[in-house]
């Protein structure tokens, strides 16, 4: 069974009237998160030598359907009880990105991985990410990913998309504006939904080194340009 939400044509008053009557929850791969709806806490690790991050917020049902037999079996396998999860924190230039920088630190150690599950359900994901996108954040392996969990806690998951038990067509435009009107501060300019042929697959938000939200065009033009397409259900609890 698959329903459709939310019509190019459905009012911007329409939406607030729906997201005013759902308390905002936060969501980190798939588990409540309500960290991410206090202000940010402890001082952040400040990052150099790049200008703004991009937290990558991938729907793990479609990267589970899109890659089928291909896809990582941590991360995909029967249960799937996965709903939004962290892809990366990328950090970002006004044009461009770096990758792959010298680090001192090139692995990622069994145990802190298994800090990071909640958010990054996989051990190759977690790794792949540090060595080409944290090693470039100018931050230690602990600074680093001790601020890609306060960006993540930073980001309120609208709670008409955090969930659902079918396939669920939805407009990306109205899950960006979902997303902007869950998160105070978040501009459309700051944020992008991407998809492929099918399949909604991220959402990214800019964010600066301090975890401010910022407009980014460079990212914004990269936002999926279809009419609909398709959250697939999470599997399990």
């Amino acid at each position: 069974m698959s329903f459709s939400f939310w019509s190019r044509q459905v009012s911007t008053a329409f939406l607030a009237l729906l997201l005013a009557g759902c308390q905002p929850e936060s969501e980190a791969a798939g588990q409540d998160n309500s960290a991410g709806q206090a202000e940010l806490g402890a001082p952040i690790p400040l990052g150099r030598n790049f200008d703004f991050y991009v937290l990558a917020l991938s729907w793990s049902p479609s990267y589970c359907e899109a890659e089928g037999e291909d896809a990582n079996r941590q991360q995909c396998a029967a249960r799937r009880p996965y709903a939004f999860v962290v892809h990366g924190l990328w950090p970002q230039y006004e044009r461009g990105f770096p990758e792959h920088c010298a680090t001192a630190e090139p692995g990622v150690a069994n145990e802190r991985l298994r800090t990071l599950y909640d958010l990054m359900p996989s051990a190759g994901l977690i790794r792949h990410e540090w060595r080409r996108h944290g090693s470039c954040a100018g931050l230690s392996q602990d600074a680093y990913f001790a601020v890609l969990r306060a960006a993540r806690n930073r980001i309120v998951i609208p709670p008409v998309l955090a969930h659902h038990d079918d396939d669920f067509a939805v407009d990306p435009d109205a899950a960006e504006q979902a997303f902007v009107e869950a998160n105070d501060g978040l501009s459309p300019a700051g944020i992008a939904v991407t998809c492929d042929n099918r399949y909604l697959r991220e959402v990214r938000i800019c964010l600066t080194r301090e975890l401010g939200f910022r407009s980014c065009p460079e990212i914004d033009r990269r936002a999926c340009r279809r009419d609909s397409v398709v959250m697939p259900p999470v599997r399990g609890p």
